[in-house]
């Protein structure tokens, strides 16, 4: 399963962010008596009890922002909370139940994950009484902490473990033959519901040569070869910004469908060039860390003027930084290579859902240390201990080292690449995270021996 996410909420000025860097036990969300401060989602591995998980901090709900972001905010705490495992509801001990964290509570009883309480600001006994009020708004007894006074840390971290549920081999094993959700993006009258209607063999979406006919998010089930399969089609997004509600929504539920996916479709017509749009849903793919395939529809038109390799070369061009992901050409109209687009979508999932053993992956890790040593840092050269696959979907990497900072970004890129060159995830995107080694942990350095005789 993925890596869990632990994501912090309640209303500004409650201490989420200060909260955020003491469990994260550095500084990495801004802290301000000024609210609305945070904005974006902000995010940090942590690790407790060997147990990994993201901790996730949320601007303020119900700010309403100067600077006329307050949609973006609301965006990104919804999409943080569709996205958690656990919710952090964070309170202030000190001023109580406000009329606005009670919204905060209203809205946080619709969600279908576990809620704990943290009562915030409590610095010692003197205030227990107050957070122990916060029993009324319906999520059990508050975790009195206090960020100031490092108060109950501890107890808040075990209690994170404690609620987070735990993801069984059973969940985890491919055999069970999970459905497979394809999300089919793409600028509009680009085919996208011709090719859903293809794949139903059915008019269950409506066809148009009108830009912009779905309006909406609609998930259509399949079967293909006796297994299932959900594709979401998502509305058509034009060019340019759009001050009309309904081209707001459709990004947003567009954005919303790529999130709810296993695989990704990003759909593009043979016959016009690759724009804005295309590639804003490019980059929002890849901050999703899904699997996708770059789908070139309407070749039909195209097949005997152009070969394939020109498009490829063009798509490689346009998005330089998912080069690892795969290219189908079909034309939806006829159904032509629509199968095995599919087949190729099932090995993106099945690669995504892929574990490797700690054996195989720091075996992979030292050979690749040993072609391409990290570049010197502060005139020393980073240690890289060992590494762990810890989640999936996305395929989810830690490596321990001494010194993550001097391992840049091209050299993190040469490790990906060969991580996806060795082991099953040649076609999907991988979240890498770097971490500095414990004192406590005496496991070998993948690169000793390597270096030592360089």
């Amino acid at each position: 399963m993925p890596v869990s996410q632990v994501v912090i909420v309640g209303r500004p000025n409650v201490g989420k962010s200060s909260l955020f860097n003491w469990l994260a036990n550095t500084k990495i969300a801004i802290v301000d008596d000024q609210p609305g401060i945070t904005r974006d989602r902000i995010t940090h591995l942590m690790c407790h009890e060997d147990r990994f998980f993201e901790l996730v901090d949320t601007g303020g709900m119900g700010f309403n922002d100067a600077d006329n972001l307050t949609k973006h905010i609301e965006e990104q705490i919804t999409v943080a909370i569709e996205s958690a495992d656990l919710i952090l509801f964070v309170l202030d001990a000190r001023t109580g139940v406000l009329p606005l964290d009670q919204e905060v509570a209203k809205r946080l009883r619709l969600v279908k994950v576990p809620v704990v309480c943290v009562a915030n600001k409590t610095d010692d006994q003197t205030f227990d009484s107050a957070a122990d009020d916060f029993h009324r708004l319906g999520f059990g007894g508050p975790v009195k902490v206090s960020t100031l006074q490092n108060r109950n840390r501890g107890v808040l971290l075990n209690r994170i473990i404690d609620t987070l549920p735990e993801f069984t081999d059973e969940e985890d094993d491919e055999a069970a033959e999970p459905t497979m959700k394809v999300a089919i993006v793409g600028r509009r009258n680009v085919g996208k519901s011709t090719f859903v209607n293809t794949l139903a063999k059915a008019d269950r979406m409506i066809v148009s040569e009108v830009p912009g006919t779905t309006r909406d998010s609609v998930d259509v089930r399949f079967e293909l070869d006796g297994k299932a399969f959900v594709a979401i089609d998502t509305p058509g997004l034009r060019k340019g910004k759009s001050q009309r509600d309904i081209d707001f929504y459709g990004m947003h539920r567009a954005q919303r469908s790529i999130r709810r996916a296993d695989v990704v479709l990003l759909f593009h017509d043979c016959t016009e060039r690759i724009g804005k749009v295309d590639k804003q849903l490019c980059d929002y793919i890849a901050s999703q860390y899904k699997p996708c395939i770059f789908v070139v529809n309407k070749w039909d038109k195209l097949a005997s003027q152009m070969p394939t390799e020109k498009w490829v070369m063009y798509l490689h061009d346009t998005y330089r930084t998912m080069r690892y992901a795969p290219i189908a050409f079909i034309t939806a109209q006829t159904g032509k290579n629509v199968k095995a687009l599919l087949n190729h979508g099932q090995m993106l999932f099945k690669q995504a859902r892929s574990r490797v053993g700690t054996g195989e992956l720091n075996r992979m890790l030292r050979d690749a240390v040993k072609r391409k040593a990290p570049p010197l840092y502060k005139n020393r050269r980073p240690k890289i201990y060992y590494a762990t696959q810890v989640g999936i979907e996305p395929p989810t990497i830690v490596l321990f080292c001494s010194q993550p900072a001097g391992l840049d970004p091209p050299y993190q890129r040469y490790l990906l690449n060969q991580f996806r060159d060795h082991l099953d995830f040649d076609e999907v995107p991988i979240k890498l995270y770097l971490r500095r080694r414990s004192e406590s942990d005496l496991r070998d350095d993948v690169g000793s021996e390597i270096l030592a005789d360089a």
